[in-house]
């Protein structure tokens, strides 16, 4: 086994939580960072927490006034698969907008959950440089396409490449689909034609 020591009190503060994670990251299985602070870091834990549930171990070596050290393991070689939620649940309150978003760090995949109310909708637009797939959830409506529209309905999978214009009109009962794509950053925008 091989620890990784991190004396935080030496590294700047906007510096230390990617520094703490970038060298657990790099860790195998059974290997650990051992954080020297001189508080308790409530909030790096509850990140790990967030970032990698099941896959740490956080054990306090020394825990006193003005000293700190935590031994932060690794314990599973890939971060786990969790529930993140329902999508029923999310398109249940019927407010129109973003009804849930994918929201976790460092993530290879932006993902939406969009409702339009009745007779709502989103202006035709050109997509941006990645391809998106759209799932719809609940409700019919039609997607605008250059090629002439799309009616849609609950469970359709649609697939728009990069690029491509579209727009979204939600029928006589509204629209909720679900949206994935390669994440981007800054955060993806929609451009007006």
């Amino acid at each position: 086994m091989s620890d990784v020591i991190i004396d935080v009190r030496e590294i700047p503060k906007p510096q230390r939580h990617p520094q703490i994670f970038g060298a657990f990251d790099g860790l195998a299985v059974g290997d650990a960072v051992i954080l020297v602070n001189d508080h308790d870091p409530i909030p790096l834990h509850n990140q790990f927490a967030e970032r990698h549930p099941g896959g740490f171990a956080w054990d306090y070596l020394v825990r006193e006034p003005g000293d700190f050290r935590i031994r932060i393991s690794k314990t599973l070689d890939a971060p786990a698969p969790r529930l993140l939620g329902n999508s029923a649940d999310a398109v249940a309150g019927g407010e129109a907008g973003v009804a849930w978003k994918l929201d976790l760090d460092d993530r290879p995949l932006d993902a939406n959950i969009i409702t339009l109310a009745p007779g709502g909708g989103i202006g035709e637009h050109v997509g941006g440089e990645v391809d998106v797939l759209v799932h719809v959830l609940d409700g019919t409506g039609v997607v605008g396409t250059q090629t002439g529209p799309v009616p849609v309905s609950a469970g359709d999978l649609l697939w728009l490449p990069k690029h491509s214009r579209r727009s979204f009109r939600a029928g006589d009962g509204g629209l909720s689909y679900l949206t994935v794509h390669t994440h981007r950053e800054p955060t993806l925008a929609i451009t007006p034609r």
